[in-house]
């Protein structure tokens, strides 16, 4: 197939998944003309990346004006905001949405598209019941990088596990704090937070995490610094016995926990937006939520906002509690059902539903 690509190429979730669609392309042998989504390309984070690949996506981007036809589809990986833009005569978004109130713009946004593509069912069913055409859904697939480390690595430990970048949205903040009414300073159990918002000050950083432990030291909680490849974070989640990322308020799909639970780690996940296009009973402590709130932080979602509106689910304590307390009863046993979502969540299947999308748009 020939078409356009624009998208970014980076170490954060928007890149991760263009890596994975690229590669996918690659191995298909398609011919893509690549407009990295703000100019540059970073691949610090692929450190496991096959160098001929590599050559492939910069001579794509090198070459790009070369080899631009306007009568190639064009496939846009970004958010709602700042995809208003076109370069070929077919337009196609693929985009992660979180929230269930599509705003105007965002409706006029999705109008624009020839066809626009969301990995969470709930996202269609939002922008469907206000009126909006060509909506599709895709899954999203297993980065073939991370990989089961098949020895332990942390002993004698209970090792919970928390990812993805400090918001309310995500209830960074009423995770820990549950977790160290529970378990702090008990060292049979350890928390480890990778949970660096890149969109802060590092001094703001530091208030928020300070703000957490109330001045308290634990030593059983560890705050890492930013992992820099795939590697470290593949290590890191095959350490954990547990992951809590899961307990988002909303999601577009959430790599962090879908990797963990791809990798055989039992993930504590509410059941509502992205989580419920993979997680299942089967392979996830599954949590139905128990309310709303709105999602207004004053930081990253605004009232005022032209984009991002609605609700997230409520962070109910006496649920998360019990199911804490049920993932460290099963943390010396294999996810199975987990170990299942490689085979069956593939980037293969992900690009040929895009292809298929684009070809009858």
């Amino acid at each position: 197939m020939n078409l356009i690509f624009n998208a970014p190429i980076n170490n954060l979730s928007f890149g991760n998944v263009s890596y994975n669609v690229l590669r996918e392309f690659y191995k298909q042998d398609d011919k893509v003309v690549i407009f990295p989504i703000g100019g540059n390309t970073d691949f610090a984070a692929f450190d496991k990346i096959d160098q001929d690949f590599k050559s492939w996506i910069e001579n794509s981007i090198e070459y790009r004006y070369h080899n631009l036809n306007k009568e190639y589809p064009t496939l846009t990986l970004w958010h709602l905001n700042g995809a208003e833009k076109s370069i070929g005569n077919s337009n196609h978004l693929l985009t992660f949405h979180e929230l269930d109130e599509p705003t105007f713009t965002e409706k006029k946004v999705v109008e624009m598209q020839s066809s626009t593509i969301f990995t969470t069912s709930s996202s269609m069913k939002a922008f469907s019941k206000e009126g909006c055409k060509n909506l599709h859904k895709v899954n999203l697939g297993f980065d073939e990088d991370f990989h089961v480390i098949d020895k332990p690595l942390i002993k004698n430990k209970i090792h919970f596990v928390l990812m993805g970048k400090f918001e309310k949205r995500k209830h960074t903040k009423e995770i820990i704090q549950l977790w160290l009414k529970k378990y702090g300073n008990n060292n049979k159990y350890l928390l480890s937070c990778c949970v660096n918002n890149p969109f802060l000050k590092e001094s703001d950083m530091k208030h928020v995490l300070g703000s957490i432990t109330q001045g308290k030291h634990y030593s059983n909680l560890n705050f890492l610094p930013h992992l820099k490849t795939n590697s470290e974070v593949n290590h890191l989640l095959n350490s954990a016995h547990i992951d809590l990322t899961g307990l988002s308020g909303a999601e577009g799909w959430n790599l962090p926990s879908f990797n963990a639970t791809a990798l055989g780690k039992w993930s504590i996940v509410y059941n509502h937006t992205g989580h419920s296009s993979w997680a299942t009973k089967e392979n996830s402590i599954l949590l139905e939520p128990q309310g709303k709130e709105e999602s207004h932080d004053g930081l990253f979602f605004n009232r005022e906002s032209k984009w991002n509106q609605g609700s997230i689910c409520t962070f109910d304590e006496n649920q998360v509690s019990e199911a804490m307390d049920k993932a460290a009863d099963l943390h010396d046993v294999t996810n199975e059902g987990g170990l299942g979502m490689a085979k069956k969540f593939t980037y293969k299947k992900t690009v040929d539903s895009l292809k298929e999308i684009m070809e009858n748009s």
